[in-house]
């Protein structure tokens, strides 16, 4: 009989609080939670329930007061800022609501860029950055600006820039807030199939019913625990 496969990200009693002032503001209250390979994770609850910070410890931007962050089994509380860095550098891919590419440079640029970072050789980025455009149909794009994109177009930008690299776990804050209804519904259909084809993990905080009903989890956060 195999052993369970481990989970790509793990929180264990994870504690957490904040001081505005003379206010202590406790944004977790002992989580627990397990995201497996290939799974698409929702977070939902309202603004103040804790979901930033979730994703603020499972991205390693953040660490608990108390409880342990697991990365593929092993506790990352013995890693320095430098190997946090590194680890988010070559293991975690990020997709925000505002896009965040760069303007000056190209589509094909903003994709590349993580690949450059970690030191990829200029033949095998330039073939893994094309492979990753054709994967969310942006090839012909490449060497547009971000400007002269849409919405839907930069978070796809957005998309291909997070999966470039092999990421096995892919942090998402509110990646369809800005998008109207049919774009939105490209976007997530596309979320879905990468994660699936790429065997990366998704955990994302969401408002957005749209989302929700297409990922393979959803946990409901309210106070800083989970529901």
């Amino acid at each position: 009989m195999s052993a369970a496969p481990t989970a790509v990200m793990e929180l264990r009693g994870a504690r957490k609080t904040y001081r505005l002032g003379q206010h202590v503001i406790p944004a977790l209250q002992g989580v627990d939670l397990s995201v497996a390979r290939g799974e698409l994770l929702a977070l939902t609850g309202p603004s103040g329930s804790g979901k930033s910070t979730i994703l603020n410890l499972c991205g390693l931007i953040d660490s608990p007061d108390s409880g342990e962050v697991l990365f593929d089994g092993q506790s990352v509380a013995g890693l320095d800022e430098i190997g946090r860095t590194l680890l988010r550098r070559d293991a975690l891919g990020f997709v925000f609501q505002n896009f965040n590419l760069v303007p000056v440079m190209t589509v094909a640029e903003n994709v590349d860029y993580p690949l450059f970072i970690a030191g990829v050789p200029g033949p095998e980025r330039r073939e893994r950055v094309a492979a990753q455009l054709r994967a969310v149909g942006l090839h012909e794009h490449a060497a547009h600006r971000p400007d002269a994109l849409s919405g839907g177009q930069r978070q796809r930008v957005a998309i291909a820039r997070a999966l470039v690299k092999r990421p096995r776990l892919v942090i998402a804050d509110e990646p369809t807030a800005s998008l109207d209804s049919h774009t939105a519904e490209a976007v997530l259909e596309l979320m879905r199939e990468r994660c699936h084809a790429e065997g990366a993990a998704f955990v994302i905080a969401t408002h957005d019913s749209r989302l929700t009903q297409r990922c393979d989890r959803v946990l409901a956060l309210l106070d800083g625990r989970l529901q």
